[in-house]
């Protein structure tokens, strides 16, 4: 056989055997098989809504999870997600989000396993421009409340910058002020804010009367007051489950473990006992034994250290990481900025977080690139540190407090989270992939910004943000969290 004749025949029989092979790998598909955007295999899918804990498929289309599948799925972008945790994306309640900020936040959210960060303990003062300035630039989903403390000081003409510093902070408010403030208050949730955002331990002078108007408020647009109690005292939270009662309007206690510290027990005891006797109150903690706020707020005017029962020596400069003294406090209050306070106990730490009663919830506050280690790390720690590590609480537990429970605290007011927070046909693909084994925090008081690691790969309506434990760059998949516009 020449040269020619046996190239020739060897090409016939390459060409069958191609042949062959694509009829044979076609066989062993279903007929029709649909090919998804992005399908996910061979991961332990967890979904606290249906208690499903079992190795599973996923297929996505257009941001929607299309299929739920033990048989293998054909995808365009195809993750092996073998070995690993599949959950519904965390949903963080509790996220500050400053402008020329955002970018940072999203990012360290993102390496956090966090597909949805909302702002609403503070929240803002101007929907439409809140909302505005992040359309199309948000790596993660986002949302707000309407300040109250923002929209007091407008009304009361108080000259503070971030914080009450004034009349807003220090004085009750007149008959008509009530009513202005309420009218703004109520044209943000015309426009769309999530809840009302009541910063009380920075604005105490705030009465019965102008209290219980903004709760009358939450209950005719079914949503929370995301509140921030006026001290930590007991007394402050029987003011606010009182509201609640008086009015019907939801309350939601932020961070219970800053708010309750030594009586954190008796906090989350009477939370319980208001839930049990029909009223709407739910609440939130982080994993860390320090809070943080800004050194020029009320929070540090003259008795601070009595009823904080902390001194100088217990206040770290974010900007440095110094511990301060009675001259370096008296320096940096004249200037403000970003303080940690070290108060709290890893046992309160420990007893809230395993409680049934609370949610999962950062607390963020970074800018410049300093502020508290809750900003990055928050939700790889509870699941590393006290899942995995001392066992507090389970894995679905966790999740639950991290996904379920925040999603359904938003429903009443926003039915697109009925379709967050859950693995199953038909919700939004915001989905964490992590490695339980792995999975923990990184981030320090000197190194905020440091992302947690075991976070393998996040998606966010269907775009992957995270992979192989990497940020990727570029996609902004990130949509409005936003009740509806009147």
């Amino acid at each position: 056989m020449g040269t020619t004749s046996f190239k020739r025949s060897h090409s016939i029989k390459l060409l069958i055997l191609a042949i062959t092979l694509m009829f044979v790998l076609a066989a062993a598909l279903p007929v029709n098989a649909e090919v998804y955007d992005v399908v996910i295999l061979n991961g332990r899918v967890l979904d606290p809504e249906s208690k499903l804990g079992a190795v599973r498929n996923i297929g996505i289309n257009k941001s929607v999870i299309q299929a739920i599948s033990t048989e293998r799925l054909q995808g365009r972008i195809t993750i092996d997600a073998n070995g690993l945790i599949v959950s519904p994306g965390f949903i963080d309640l509790h996220v500050h989000l400053w402008p020329r900020q955002d970018q940072m936040n999203f990012k360290v959210k993102a390496m956090d396993g966090v597909t949805t960060a909302l702002d609403l303990e503070a929240g803002w003062s101007d929907m439409d421009q809140w909302y505005r300035t992040r359309e199309g630039k948000a790596l993660v989903n986002y949302g707000a409340s309407i300040n109250h403390m923002g929209i007091r000081m407008r009304v009361m003409r108080d000259p503070g910058l971030m914080f009450a510093s004034g009349d807003a902070a220090k004085r009750a408010a007149s008959e008509s002020e009530i009513i202005e403030i309420k009218r703004q208050i109520e044209r943000g949730l015309e426009r769309g804010a999530v809840g009302i955002g009541l910063l009380l331990g920075y604005t105490p002078a705030v009465n019965r009367e102008e209290l219980v108007e903004i709760f009358r408020l939450a209950n005719k647009f079914n949503t929370p007051c995301y509140v921030h109690i006026k001290a930590p005292e007991f007394r402050a939270l029987q003011e606010v489950i009182e509201a609640a009662k008086a009015t019907k309007g939801p309350l939601h206690v932020v961070h219970v473990n800053s708010m309750g510290l030594w009586d954190t027990p008796k906090f989350l005891q009477a939370i319980g006992e208001a839930q049990s006797r029909g009223l709407d109150v739910t609440t939130e903690c982080y994993p860390y034994t320090a809070a943080a706020t800004g050194i020029e707020s009320v929070i540090f005017d003259e008795g601070w250290r009595e009823k904080l029962c902390i001194d100088y020596k217990d206040l770290q400069w974010a900007a440095t990481g110094e511990r301060l003294t009675e001259d370096t406090f008296k320096a940096y209050r004249k200037k403000g900025g970003i303080v940690i306070i070290h108060l709290m106990t890893e046992d309160m730490i420990q007893l809230a977080v395993a409680s049934p009663l609370t949610m999962i919830a950062s607390d963020s506050l970074l800018k410049d690139g300093k502020g508290h280690p809750r900003s990055t790390g928050t939700f790889s720690r509870v699941l590393g540190r006290y899942v995995r590590e001392k066992k507090a609480l389970t894995l679905m537990e966790a999740l639950r407090k991290m996904i379920l429970m925040p999603a359904q605290r938003l429903e009443g007011r926003i039915s697109a989270m009925k379709n967050k927070g859950r693995i199953r046909i038909g919700a939004d693909a915001d989905i964490t992939i992590f490695d339980s084994e792995r999975i923990i925090d990184k981030a320090t008081f000197r190194e905020p910004t440091k992302y947690s690691e075991g976070i393998k790969y996040v998606l966010v309506n269907g775009v992957l943000v995270v992979k192989d434990g990497h940020l990727l760059s570029g996609d902004t998949p990130g949509r409005p969290v936003r009740a509806a516009i009147k």
